[in-house]
């Protein structure tokens, strides 16, 4: 992986953390994730006049994508009503390299070098070892961690099928913005069946996370999405997932959450993983 690709996808990181506090900060989940996803729209709109149309057979996994993504955000939303962010967001994105890799060797026959699989796994155990943290209250919390887990299903499924297509598609940021476009009309259409006073509340009390939410999460996943036609899925997922040391921060500094030795171990060994990966094969 380039130096120019690593820098890239860690700057999704961050940006990926800083939208994920936002909707977990929110008091109304669903209005907090309605607004990012619906934030996505504008600046997907802007990219389009400016980026060519991606290939016809880039088309079933654009729809599967969008499909995969709301799926995603939906069990997300649920997620972080039933637990913190750093037990939330480690889970399910710690669980979703492991499978990507997994997929990419054994059925899609990527061959990665034994450092890279090496620091795939730390990674993915760095991050997985969150799951045994416990509430404020002292007690597990496993219908938090369940919910994380199938978050993390989606995850894994909507990294594979986006890098594909996006690799069919000749346009990184083409396939996005439509993936973008097509995921907020999905959302648009949910909200509007299940739950119309959310939808009211958006352009009010979620217009903050709309631009800010939205703008963060547009730009991670776009330079997400690019790396993929740059570096194997598989690495490309594995070192996004390092935001598990941004969420940690923002929910201990930010969010006020519990520090305790677990996490800061877990943390530690998620950064080893990803200098193994930095410097497994230039």
């Amino acid at each position: 992986m380039s130096t120019i690709v690593f820098l890239a996808v860690l700057a999704a990181a961050l940006l990926h953390a800083t939208w994920n506090a936002i909707v977990k900060n929110g008091v109304d989940k669903r209005t907090s994730m309605g607004a990012v996803v619906l934030g996505h729209v504008p600046f997907a709109a802007l990219a389009l006049p400016f980026v060519p149309w991606p290939a016809p057979e880039s088309l079933p996994y654009l729809m599967t994508g969008i499909l995969l993504h709301v799926g995603y955000q939906l069990f997300l939303m649920q997620s972080y009503r039933k637990g913190d962010l750093t037990q939330v967001y480690p889970i399910a994105r710690g669980s979703a390299p492991l499978i990507v890799a997994l997929f990419s060797v054994l059925v899609l026959g990527v061959r990665l070098e034994p450092m890279e699989l090496l620091a795939i796994a730390i990674i993915g155990a760095g991050i997985i070892s969150l799951s045994l943290v416990r509430r404020a209250d002292g007690q597990r919390n496993a219908n938090a961690a369940v919910l994380a887990l199938v978050t993390g299903m989606f995850i894994a499924s909507y990294s594979l099928v986006d890098g594909l297509g996006a690799r069919l598609a000749g346009t990184s940021l083409g396939f996005y913005s439509w993936l973008a476009i097509g995921n907020g009309a999905v959302m648009l259409a949910f909200l509007g069946i299940t739950s119309p006073r959310t939808l009211s509340l958006i352009p009010t009390k979620g217009k903050a996370v709309f631009v800010i939410g939205g703008g963060a999460s547009f730009a991670a996943y776009a330079l997400v999405t690019w790396a993929f036609t740059q570096a194997p899925i598989a690495l490309v997922t594995a070192l996004r997932e390092t935001s598990i040391v941004f969420a940690l921060l923002i929910g201990v500094f930010f969010l006020k959450e519990r520090l305790d030795l677990g996490k800061v171990l877990s943390t530690m060994t998620t950064l080893l993983g990803a200098a193994v990966l930095r410097y497994s094969k230039q």
